[in-house]
């Protein structure tokens, strides 16, 4: 299906000429043709991509194949340039395309190309020990928190390394311990919340130990009086 847009192309291209001669601003150019800044700024990166051409309304959708959307998204998840730089190396229409696929990506969707029954996933989370998450987030630390490019190499999840990264500089290499499973209180407290949260939690194993013991008192006492009227 076609796309028709209510600019003509000719005053998209005198429009991001003038931007990128500095003869207006995005702002200005969007309000003057009434459109969202965003459309202004999606004709800028198609210009500067492919050039004025590329502004010429296409007869149908562009299509990328799945090979082109990992090559795109792990350029950029590896730090090799920014959004627009990717979009220009691949030739695509527009950084909010780079900028669905990469949020596809990190969060375990699927990055497929239209009409194909494949698709290629994130890797997903796996279990890892203590001393494995700790060599990852130093590495990831001092590879300026690229956290695509750790998640690609040790192979696991964008999400667990960004969190293992984040726990370390909050708790130091104790917030990489599994505690799953463990009672509260019963490990050292890496922060105040834990602290806090450990207290609480004594207090309340103590006091349930006060009631049983009551409630035990109160059983004997009844059968104590029991006894006396037999």
């Amino acid at each position: 299906m076609s796309r028709k847009s209510k600019i003509d192309t000719v005053d998209k291209i005198r429009t991001v000429e003038n931007i990128l001669a500095g003869k207006t601003g995005l702002s200005e150019a969007a309000r003057q043709l009434s459109v969202a800044e965003s459309s202004i700024q999606a004709w800028r990166d198609l210009y500067i991509s492919g050039g004025p051409t590329a502004l010429i309304n296409p007869k149908k959708n562009n299509t990328y194949s799945t090979e082109t959307k990992l090559a795109a998204v792990n350029d950029y998840l590896n730090g090799l340039g920014s959004q627009a730089d990717i979009v220009r190396k691949y030739h695509l229409r527009a950084t909010c395309q780079l900028h669905n696929w990469i949020k596809q990506y990190t969060t375990h969707g699927e990055l497929k190309s239209r009409g194909s029954g494949g698709g290629s996933h994130m890797r997903k989370a796996r279990n890892t020990t203590t001393e494995e998450r700790l060599k990852i987030v130093l590495e990831c630390i001092a590879n300026d928190k690229n956290y695509g490019a750790a998640a690609l190499k040790y192979n696991c999840s964008y999400q667990q390394v960004r969190n293992w990264v984040l726990r370390y500089e909050k708790m130091g290499a104790a917030g990489l311990e599994d505690r799953r499973g463990k009672r509260a209180g019963t490990m050292p407290s890496r922060t105040p919340e834990e602290e806090l949260r450990d207290k609480i939690a004594e207090l309340e194993r103590r006091n349930k130990e006060l009631q049983m013991e009551n409630d035990v008192l109160k059983k004997v006492r009844e059968l104590e009086m029991k006894g006396r009227y037999l």
